[in-house]
C-alpha cells in the first residue's frame, strides 16, 4: 500500500534577524543613556538635604561645582576663584540672562560656598540657585 503525503513537513527554524534587531537597540538605548551621563559626572558630590526644595523654572543655565576638598568647576572644567569670577564675566557678557546653580558637596564649607557665591555676584550674574535633594531622599 501507498501513502502520499499531502504536503513535506516544515521543520522549525529560529529567525535571528528580529534577534538581531532587538540587540541593536539595546546596544543604541544603552550608549545613548551612558553619552548623557558621561558629561555630567565632574567632581563627585553628595548634595545637601533640604525638607522643602523647589522645582525652579530656569532658563540658560551654568553649574558651579564645590567639591568637599575645595575644588572649583565651572560646567565640569577646573577654575580658581579669580578664574571663576573672569570665567562668569565673560558669560555675562555673551548672555544677558542666565543663571547659575551652585552645586555645592554637603562637606564642603560655609567659607567655600560665599566665595563662590561672591564670584558669581562680582561678575554681574544675580539669579544664583543652590541644589540640594529632598531630605530622606
Amino acid at each position: 500500500m501507498l501513502i502520499w503525503q499531502d504536503e513535506p513537513r516544515k521543520r522549525a527554524r529560529i529567525e535571528i534577524v528580529p534577534m538581531i534587531d532587538v540587540m541593536m537597540f539595546l546596544l543604541v538605548f544603552f550608549v545613548l543613556i551612558s553619552l548623557h551621563v558621561i558629561p555630567a559626572l565632574g567632581i563627585k558630590t553628595q548634595l545637601p538635604s533640604s525638607a522643602q526644595p523647589e522645582k525652579l523654572e530656569i532658563r540658560k543655565h551654568v553649574v558651579v561645582t564645590i567639591g568637599k576638598n575645595g575644588q572649583i568647576q565651572l560646567d565640569g572644567a577646573d577654575y580658581t576663584l579669580a578664574g571663576l569670577r573672569s570665567a562668569l564675566t565673560e558669560i555675562r557678557r555673551q548672555s544677558r540672562d542666565i543663571d547659575v546653580v551652585v552645586n555645592g558637596d554637603r562637606d564642603a564649607s560655609v567659607q567655600q560656598l560665599v566665595d563662590a557665591m561672591d564670584a558669581v555676584k562680582s561678575s554681574g550674574i544675580t539669579s544664583i540657585a543652590i541644589a540640594s535633594t529632598r531630605q530622606g531622599g
